[in-house]
């Protein structure tokens, strides 16, 4: 009976002391991150003794996958917001509103109309121009700087992810070694570390675990792209920019570089990768190409008007602002030499759509462009265009259907078929506009031609002050392209007489007479102006149109130039007709910084959501898998209790023995 006693005793110190052991494991593992608790076990042998224990982690592995998925979501969200709280304070900044500097520029455009020929007020029209462009070229600045600390987070980021994942392969091959073996209860750290990998991995980008042979684990991309393999095989992720070097696009390379890299489609990654590249493809570069469409419209809209009217010394207008040439960008795959550079058509500004553009060889003389978007997806209908005596604008777009977008292309080299560039005319004119002169002259307030009534006319018909389309007709030093032109009626009912210095022609019209010069054709309807006569002139009435010489205080052209400020120039979307697809620079401008508002705002409300479900799956999570210190003293003084019952029982299955002894001698 002593022996068993002894036995059953023994058995019960060693259990306790296992289970003190396994106590005093959870409570020194208490503050350890990625630390799962540990339970021991024992099941009953012959003779009520105590068989041998085993020790294993509480784990859920459902709860554990919640926790993953909900912290992909979660950091996904805290990235997000990070980032674009950030842009969306300085764009509501009203030192940075692109609206003030605008508005301060056509208020003095409209101070000007009152003091034509006053240079005063034509120096402070330049001097807001001016400001309007720094101010466009420091928005701009924000977006790029930005744009800078993604391309660097990435790069952090993507190291991370390496790492993690090369360290989950090689624990996988650890466990694999130890699994099912008597070390693997032992091994528990090896597990909780690369428990603890594959939740941190789990934060830069979503994933899905499955269990593999031997203990393992496979680990995939939520897109379904393979990370971590069988047999310690991996793939890392690398960051290229193709073909724009300052723009990173996410790729998977397999096998170190042996094969062809898989793309990753940034729109379905989640993760501090994924809340990092949403931020840059929807507020980055929405934001950059939107100031740089802006800019453009109202700088064409400017340059246009400016052309058609008549400066401070009396020539035809020129360009205020300098419409910037960018490079396009050559993709790698390209065969041919070809380089491309890329403009604002003159005229065409409101074409221009906030996007950026491929442009694709269908031969060697022949090109398609396709609008693509913030993810590089193409966007409504490619255009075709020949390549004519290397230039692509409007008038190479085939057929006449098609639309250039605004673009000018001047080509260089020899392109192959397949060859393709990316144009990104919008976001690299953002931080190059410049005036194209600084001289307060050079601002064309006044209309180059005027109109006049004879004063020997007896009706109470007038002619119009006339309206100018085209004005490269004109001569230099300032005059009309024959000399002044005299409209009179020379028959009833409506006969009139065209005429001028050379050319000659009879027509007959209606009273009211509108776009004279046009309905009377002779030549006449292409000298870049025309102008109406109301009323019902009588026979022998006269109107005459002549330079508008010394007209420095006409300012009927700088009305059109301060119209400009509510029309619509600038386009909305891509697709879209032409009658509502259009509105005026400062809608555009509230509307970008609504929608970055509006966007930040619905990822601050969804990652608040997220928040809660990843706290409550940590609660979920850390109800099994947690040290709870109570639970843990409870067993704790349990155990002792239990092992000091044994130990009495060794001590009398000793002294029985002992006793047995001394009998027996």
């Amino acid at each position: 009976m002593s022996f068993n006693l002894l036995n059953i005793a023994n058995s019960g110190i060693r259990a306790n002391s296992e289970l003190l052991q396994t106590t005093s494991k959870n409570i020194s593992n208490v503050n350890t991150e990625g630390y799962v608790r540990e339970r021991t076990e024992f099941t009953t042998m012959i003779d009520n003794q105590v068989g041998r224990g085993q020790t294993y982690r509480l784990l859920n592995e459902f709860a554990q996958k919640q926790l993953n998925r909900d912290t992909s979501n979660k950091s996904f969200f805290d990235q997000f917001v990070s980032e674009a709280s950030r842009v969306d304070t300085l764009f509501s900044e009203e030192s940075n509103s692109l609206s003030t500097s605008v508005n301060s520029f056509f208020n003095n455009i409209q101070e000007s109309l009152n003091q034509p020929s006053s240079s005063v007020a034509r120096s402070l029209v330049m001097t807001d121009a001016q400001s309007l462009i720094e101010q466009m070229d420091r928005l701009s600045g924000i977006v790029i700087d930005q744009q800078s600390v993604v391309n660097e987070q990435l790069e952090i980021f993507s190291d991370e992810a390496n790492n993690l994942i090369q360290n989950i392969s090689t624990l996988n091959n650890k466990i694999a070694a130890v699994d099912g073996t008597s070390q693997e209860s032992g091994s528990s750290s090896l597990y909780n570390e690369r428990d603890k990998a594959i939740r941190d991995l789990s934060a830069l980008i979503d994933i899905e675990t499955l269990d593999g042979p031997n203990g393992s684990k496979q680990i995939y991309m939520g897109t379904g792209e393979a990370l971590v393999m069988e047999n310690g095989t991996f793939n890392l992720f690398s960051l290229t920019g193709d073909p724009d070097p300052n723009f990173k696009e996410l790729k998977l390379d397999v096998q170190g570089g042996k094969a062809v890299p898989l793309e990753v489609d940034p729109s379905k990654l989640k993760g501090k990768i994924g809340g990092l590249l949403a931020f840059r493809d929807d507020i980055l570069v929405p934001a950059k190409n939107q100031i740089g469409q802006m800019g453009l419209a109202l700088a064409d809209a400017f340059n246009q008007q400016n052309r058609l009217g008549m400066d401070a010394n009396g020539e035809i207008g020129g360009d205020i602002f300098m419409i910037p040439d960018t490079p396009a960008f050559a993709y790698q795959a390209n065969t041919g030499n070809s380089a491309m550079t890329a403009t604002l058509e003159p005229g065409k500004g409101s074409e221009l759509p906030a996007s950026d553009f491929v442009v694709t060889y269908t031969s060697p003389t022949t090109v398609e462009i396709q609008a693509i978007d913030n993810k590089g997806k193409p966007i409504g209908t490619a255009s075709t265009a020949d390549v004519v005596a290397g230039v692509i604008d409007s008038s190479t777009i085939t057929p006449s259907g098609g639309e250039s977008f605004g673009l000018e292309l001047t080509v260089s080299g020899t392109a192959n078929t397949g060859d393709q560039f990316m144009v990104k005319l919008n976001s690299q004119a953002s931080t190059n506009l410049e005036l194209a002169t600084n001289r307060p002259e050079d601002l064309a307030l006044a209309s180059p031609i005027r109109t006049a009534n004879d004063i020997a006319n007896t009706s109470d018909a007038a002619i119009t002050a006339g309206t100018v389309s085209d004005a490269s007709n004109f001569g230099s030093p300032l005059s009309l392209p024959n000399g002044s032109i005299t409209i009179s009626k020379t028959a009833e009912p409506d006969e009139y007489t065209v005429s001028d210095g050379v050319n000659s022609t009879t027509f007959n019209g209606t009273p009211p007479l509108n776009n004279v010069l046009a309905t009377a054709g002779g030549g006449f309807e292409n000298y870049g102006f025309d102008f109406d006569i109301e009323g019902t002139p009588a026979l022998g009435d006269t109107f005459t149109v002549e330079a508008n010489e010394s007209g420095f205080d006409d300012n009927r052209n700088g009305q059109l130039l301060a119209d400009i400020q509510n029309s619509n120039i600038v386009r909305r979307n891509v697709e879209g007709s032409s009658g509502n697809n259009h509105q005026t620079f400062n809608q555009s401008y509230t509307g970008l910084v609504s929608d970055i508002g509006v966007v930040t705002h619905q990822a601050q409300t969804s990652g608040a959501a997220f928040t809660a479900l990843a706290e409550q799956s940590e609660a979920w999570y850390e109800s099994l898998s947690g040290v709870n210190l109570d639970e843990e003293a409870a067993n704790l003084l349990r155990f002792q209790q239990s092992y000091a019952a044994s130990a009495q029982v060794l001590s009398t299955a000793r002294a029985i023995f002992d006793t047995l002894l001394n009998a027996a001698r």
